[in-house]
């Protein structure tokens, strides 16, 4: 069983001669796609990607790494949607499909009187999976270096876990 993950960004950047950054998660609540009730097939094309509540500065830098990991060129026609939900410095992950139905003959006569000019439609998610649950356990600049490397940030539970207020990303 998996888990921990760890991202290191390996392409330089043109302003530094080096790469990075990497970073450290621990992987928890695993459910493979297997495992999903009424979950869709995953395609192809590259997923959009939606990354929620990463508002501090710590946040920006975390997320620009997870938004890295996928290319920047989302093809929609696929409609799928792979979410990075960040809740109390647990980030959630999910993959979904959006689905566009037309609505039936009941719906209809209702959004007849609102006519907006194209067909009524409802919308709704499919989950395509996996799911699981990440929390940043360190943060290192350039790529992995155990000896020689410099941390940015690392999760000190005792010190830092005193207050149930304080969020870090």
């Amino acid at each position: 069983a998996c888990n921990g993950l760890t991202i290191s960004h390996l392409r330089k950047h043109e302003d530094t001669a080096q790469a990075g950054p990497t970073a450290f998660f621990k992987v928890s609540n695993v459910i493979t796609s297997k495992n999903i009730p009424h979950r869709g097939s995953q395609t192809s094309h590259i997923p959009e990607l939606n990354l929620h509540n990463f508002g501090t500065r710590l946040g920006h830098r975390v997320g620009r790494l997870l938004g890295s990991v996928f290319p920047h060129d989302a093809q929609f026609q696929g409609r799928q949607v792979v979410t990075f939900h960040n809740q109390r410095d647990y980030i959630f992950v999910r993959q979904h499909r959006y689905i566009f139905d037309e609505k039936n003959e009941k719906q209809k006569g209702k959004m007849m009187e609102q006519k907006q000019g194209g067909p009524p439609v409802n919308t709704r998610l499919q989950e395509l999976g996996p799911r699981f649950t990440l929390k940043l356990r360190w943060l290192q600049e350039g790529t992995f270096d155990t000896k020689h490397g410099q941390y940015e940030w690392i999760h000190k539970r005792k010190e830092m876990d005193t207050t149930r207020r304080k969020f870090h990303l």
